[in-house]
């Protein structure tokens, strides 16, 4: 992911040849400073690499979070369903109950 958009690898700063110019740096400092920066890069990498994995194991975890609650949604659609028609059920037994000591001549 962030790859494409780091130029340099701990690896390549470390292999780095600078040419020594009569007036240039001392190579002790620009080596201590380059450890520096490779140390920082190493890290960074690191970083880069747990935040990934933890990305990938949240993004997982919210699929399965998302499925359990479409299940359970499920579950209470099935059930709220399943109430409302055993209320119409016993609602339709009275009736038919009361119906038949109509029909039946024990009405009361």
């Amino acid at each position: 992911m962030y790859n494409d958009k780091i130029y340099l690898t701990p690896q390549e700063i470390l292999d780095k040849e600078f040419k020594i110019d009569a007036r240039g740096y001392r190579p002790q400092e620009v080596d201590k400073y380059l450890d520096m920066v490779i140390r920082d890069y190493t890290e960074f990498i690191g970083i880069i690499k747990r935040n990934e994995k933890e990305m990938k194991d949240l993004r997982e975890d919210n699929a399965k979070l998302k499925a359990e609650i479409r299940s359970l949604r499920e579950q209470l659609l099935a059930a709220s369903s399943n109430e409302g028609s055993g209320v119409n059920n016993v609602d339709l037994l009275k009736r038919i109950s009361q119906l038949e000591k109509v029909v039946f001549g024990k009405y009361e």
